[in-house]
């Protein structure tokens, strides 16, 4: 007998996926027409850019710190 719950959750996945790729074509195809401010786009650029950065230090400082705290030894040999 098969299993249903991957099945379910990849057919889910793959259509919430769809949707919101759509979804972001759309929006920017229709963001097309509108000129934006070169300044403006690399100060936005750089504020998300910064945001990733710093959302990943903080993501890999919690992953060893985690780590640490269930006792897995993360030396170097």
């Amino acid at each position: 007998m098969i299993d249903w719950v991957p099945v379910v959750f990849i057919v889910f996945k793959v259509l919430v996926f769809g949707t919101c790729m759509f979804f972001a074509i759309k929006w920017h195809y229709d963001q097309g027409g509108k000129k934006m401010d070169k300044r403006a786009l690399l100060i936005t650029a750089a504020k998300l850019g910064s945001a990733f950065l710093l959302a990943l230090v903080v993501l890999l400082w919690l992953t060893f710190a985690l780590a640490r705290h269930l006792g897995m030894d993360l030396s170097l040999p």
